[in-house]
């Protein structure tokens, strides 16, 4: 049996429309189209949303955690300011205050005769252990003394 076409009906179809039960071809191509440019508009804003994370990356250790933290919090509760905070940080060098002033107290300690230690202080078996010869037997005969 022939189907004859209805006298309305075109007698050229577009290539995009299809017969029933074939597979739609524009439809697939779009919904890959579609995927792919989520996929791509996702990465280009992760990509831009770590910015400031990039930037600060090469500078200290705890601006570049601050940074971080800030972009994180951008990320999860979409306030921009918290990433123009973060951006703005990342583009400004924090001076170092912190290895100057460990130097200027390692020097004095050392000015003042007292060997440097972690926090600037001796420990116990530091200090008996730069005693004098007679502090240690003073403290051998204590330690004698007492268990007697």
């Amino acid at each position: 049996m022939s189907e004859a076409l209805h006298p309305a009906a075109p007698h050229h179809l577009p290539a995009f429309i299809t017969a029933p039960g074939d597979t739609d071809i524009l439809m697939v191509a779009m919904a890959i189209v579609l995927v792919g440019s989520i996929l791509m508009v996702g990465n280009l804003y992760l990509h831009l949303h770590t910015l400031p994370e990039r930037m600060a990356h090469k500078s200290q250790k705890l601006q570049f955690e601050i940074v971080a933290v800030l972009c994180l919090l951008a990320l999860f509760t979409h306030i921009h300011l918290f990433w123009v905070i973060g951006l703005l940080l990342a583009m400004v060098d924090l001076p170092d205050f912190g290895t100057p002033l460990r130097r200027i107290a390692g020097s004095v300690e050392k000015i003042a005769g007292d060997p440097p230690g972690d926090d600037g202080t001796l420990m116990a078996n530091e200090s008996a252990a730069h005693a004098p010869d007679t502090t240690k037997a003073d403290a051998a005969r204590s330690e004698v003394q007492s268990h007697a």
